[in-house]
């Protein structure tokens, strides 16, 4: 016990300006001590990497929350932290939030240990850092509710007035519920194609950028398609014992990994109903409107309904918990992601029910307006944290493959 303390009470020291935290041992003894080196030999950190830095020595030393989540034993693996490995932590932290409720270091204690706080800090820094184009970095902190409504209305009636200056029938009833007597197909496909095709590229660069400075290594299928079975089934969010978050209290919960999973499937079922309905338009010549039990009508009502109802429970969800352990400059960005996909599958789902009345034409444009203010902000606002977590689940798994076996509390 007296080495532990030791060892946190100079892990403090991390903090200090000019100095930095190099883990040595000595190979006799297998003791660990502390050696300052000057801050000039490593790359700069920003205060919050540097923070979960310090948090990260003291949990070294620890390791009794060692089995809760990849993050631990990837840490094991480490005597000391640079900001590459601080970045990477971060982003492979999914927050449950087990190890705050079970450390014994936890605020009050002088050592405040709080390490979903720490990473979440970090993890929206390197969003930032990493957006692309740079510029658009700011975007992260300036995407709140009242952003994302004001785009998504803004834009719903630009669609609108473009409609109606283009004599099309707004406002009036369209057998068969057939929007593109609103909105052309080839102008939908055209203006939609290009802000998605925009997302997918700014948060490529991005994660590509992230992948290049963590130092991911040789990703083999092996490690590909663990890290693919840890993403898909949000391995991490079971709190390591099965049981699964904490999200007000110190009871577990899976909820939250529940409603990722609706929210998750069912934005990937609404996407399957448009790549069907491509597929019908260009390879079949079948144009829309679609029967009720055609693929593409099933495949987005029931992801619709999956995506309403996995959103709502996520915003139920962070507007309870606890926020000792959360980043508090993230709540807005969080909520106006969560908000534009109730946004998107409600009205989605309503223009299905009123397709054929003439409220169509104003649920097309709210819908319309929904859809691409959700596209436009995904590469700056809360979507950011699945792919950059991907990213680090992939470094994880080349790690458990090629890295040596990590010490133990024992060593």
């Amino acid at each position: 016990m007296q080495q532990l303390e030791a060892l946190t009470r100079e892990a403090r020291e991390l903090a200090a300006p000019g100095a930095r935290a190099e883990m040595g041992t000595d190979a006799g003894a297998r003791e660990q001590v502390i050696r300052f080196a000057p801050l000039q030999q490593m790359q700069p950190m920003t205060p919050h990497e540097t923070e979960v830095a310090r948090q990260m020595q003291i949990c070294n030393a620890c390791r009794y929350c060692e089995g809760f989540c990849a993050v631990f034993p990837a840490m094991t693996k480490r005597l000391s932290f640079a900001k590459a490995d601080v970045n990477y932590l971060a982003n492979l932290c999914h927050n449950c939030g087990a190890c705050y409720h079970a450390c014994q270091y936890a605020p009050p204690h002088e050592f405040a240990v709080n390490v979903p706080q720490a990473m979440a800090q970090v993890r929206l820094d390197t969003y930032t850092e990493y957006a692309w184009p740079r510029a658009f970095g700011a975007l992260y902190k300036r995407n709140g509710l009242t952003v994302a409504f004001a785009l998504a209305l803004g834009l719903a009636s630009f669609i609108a007035l473009g409609a109606v200056l283009g004599g099309s029938a707004f406002g009036s009833a369209i057998a068969g519920g057939n929007f593109y007597a609103i909105f052309p197909h080839n102008v939908l496909a055209a203006l939609f194609g290009a802000v998605f095709l925009f997302a997918m590229l700014a948060l490529g660069v991005g994660v590509t950028r992230f992948l290049r400075d963590i130092s991911t290594g040789e990703a083999t299928p092996g490690a590909l398609a663990e890290a693919a079975h840890d993403a898909l089934t949000l391995k991490y969010l079971d709190g390591g014992h099965g049981d699964g978050c904490n999200e007000a209290d110190d009871r577990f919960t899976l909820a939250r990994r529940r409603f990722h999973h609706l929210t998750f499937y069912g934005f990937m079922l609404c996407f399957a109903a448009t790549a069907v309905a491509t597929l019908y338009q260009y390879a079949f010549g079948l144009e829309a409107p679609y029967p009720l039990l055609s693929a593409p009508v099933l495949l987005g009502t029931v992801g619709g309904v999956s995506l309403l109802a996995g959103a709502s429970g996520l915003l139920w969800l962070n507007l309870r918990r606890d926020p000792a352990r959360t980043d508090l400059r993230q709540r807005p960005m969080d909520r106006a992601f969560i908000a534009l996909l109730i946004m998107t599958s409600a009205s989605g789902l309503a223009l299905l029910a009123w397709r054929e009345t003439s409220a169509m034409s104003a649920l097309l444009a709210v819908h319309l307006g929904a859809v691409m203010a959700l596209f436009a902000t995904m590469p700056y606002g809360k979507f950011a944290h699945g792919i950059f977590r991907s990213a680090a689940l992939v470094k994880a798994a080349i790690e458990r493959r090629t890295a040596k076996a990590p010490a133990t509390a024992a060593d």
